[in-house]
């Protein structure tokens, strides 16, 4: 199968816009450059809107099994393509866990029946991620597990996460970590800060997720593991990073949307859509993350899709369960907010959802080059459409951004040279 996409606009070396088009056979990008007349089965004009590599998001939550009223494989891959993602990372913190060879196995027949775009499965570290019995890290390797981790839970045992990064070094795995430790959560829903103590709410400290950090790039060390930070959120966090990063060890982090462009001072009251884990902090943390995205102590964005229903969210701050959605709404979102407004260039922002996290992973994704598969995003920046999620494609509507205003709306996005999604066709 062949396909040509001409006259789409690319970002060359020089970081300038250059029109180009390119050509598709077999999945892969065979060759790319202006007024090209290769014979191909399909011709599409991408009438100059700007071609990126496909997006890459290594934490999402699917929900299924177990979840499936908040989200599933096919609704939320469905998701993912619409905001311009092709490869997407599944965290495991489902009903049944993926902790043994079998339901790997399981996972991945229903990620190959059902999803549209590249889904990668977590496998948990620990079993149903309690934190008391490593799981089979060869046989879940084996089964294809993309990494390990018990993301919604902080692994709380210095021993088993030493032990557990022993193994995934062995494997030459990674461990990615939700970093939280349980004795300073207090029981909290939001940041310990202003907002909590003007409304009365337990807050959750800073230190209670830059302490379990500190303590896994030491172990990190020891092992010789590559060790992956899910949604860094305080600016203690980053100096413990970046002081990790200075000694040599293998260790990297990722930031979410919502935690580069809201604080707790955004928060507009009793509103569940707002309510996360980790919790939107101060301001003096919002900016320590910009800040260490840019000199690469953070290295690059992930949404941590969370979906959940309109009545889970509708109970409040305190009653609530973490999360928001994000896969629609990353792109225009932070080009919008921090494109537009030169906080970020725009190569910065497609690095961090592209290249970046997939050689940090060591995929081979998230390049639009020669030779690389042909996952490629189309996206309209002139366009302007506020965020509405009763349009969205995800079962989760629970977004804080609802009624912003944005530009970069992807317009179609293909997985190894088939358009899986394009504006305006028929969604799930």
């Amino acid at each position: 199968m062949s396909l040509l996409i001409k006259n789409g606009l690319w970002l060359n070396e020089q970081n300038e816009a250059e029109k180009v088009d390119v050509f598709i056979q077999n999945g892969v990008i065979e060759k790319i450059g202006a007024d090209l007349h290769e014979g191909a089965a399909e011709v599409i004009d991408a009438h100059e809107k700007l071609l990126t590599p496909g997006f890459v998001d290594v934490h999402v939550h699917l929900r299924e099994p177990g979840g499936e009223k908040k989200e599933t494989i096919a609704t939320g891959s469905h998701a993912a393509a619409r905001g311009g993602f092709t490869t997407i990372a599944a965290m495991p913190n489902t009903r049944p866990v993926p902790d043994t060879k079998e339901q790997m196995e399981w996972l991945q027949q229903k990620i190959k029946d059902t999803a549209i775009v590249r889904v990668l499965p977590y496998a948990s570290i620990t079993t149903r991620q309690l934190g008391k019995e490593l799981t089979d890290f060869d046989g879940l390797k084996q089964a294809g597990a993309f990494a390990f981790t018990d993301d919604g839970v902080g692994v709380q045992s210095s021993h088993m996460m030493l032990e557990a990064m022993k193994k995934a070094a062995a494997l030459d795995m990674t461990i990615v970590a939700h970093c939280e430790d349980n004795e300073l959560i207090y029981g909290g829903c939001v940041h310990d800060g202003a907002f909590a103590k003007n409304h009365g709410l337990k807050g959750i400290p800073s230190i209670c997720e830059s302490l379990q950090i500190a303590r896994d790039v030491l172990l990190a060390e020891a092992a010789g593991c590559h060790y992956h930070v899910c949604h860094v959120s305080t600016k203690e966090s980053v100096r413990v990073i970046r002081d990790a990063k200075r000694a040599g060890i293998r260790v990297t982090a990722e930031v979410t949307p919502h935690h580069l462009l809201l604080c707790e001072e955004d928060i507009p009251g009793n509103d569940g859509n707002y309510k996360m884990n980790p919790p939107l902090r101060a301001k003096a943390d919002q900016e320590a993350l910009l800040e260490g995205l840019l000199d690469g102590t953070i290295d690059f964005i992930a949404t941590d899709h969370a979906p959940h229903t309109a009545e889970e969210k509708a109970e409040g701050m305190e009653l609530a369960p973490f999360g928001i959605v994000g896969l629609e709404t990353a792109f225009p979102l932070l080009y919008t907010n921090l494109v537009l407004t030169n906080k970020i260039t725009l190569t910065q922002l497609i690095g961090w959802l592209t290249e970046k996290p997939a050689s940090t992973f060591k995929l081979p994704y998230g390049r639009l080059v020669e030779g690389a598969p042909a996952d490629i995003t189309l996206i309209d920046v002139a366009a302007e459409e506020a965020i509405d999620p009763t349009k969205f494609v995800s079962k989760g509507k629970n977004t804080p951004f609802a009624g912003w205003a944005c530009k970069g709306w992807p317009v179609a996005t293909f997985v190894a040279g088939t358009c899986v999604w394009e504006k305006g066709s028929v969604e799930v």
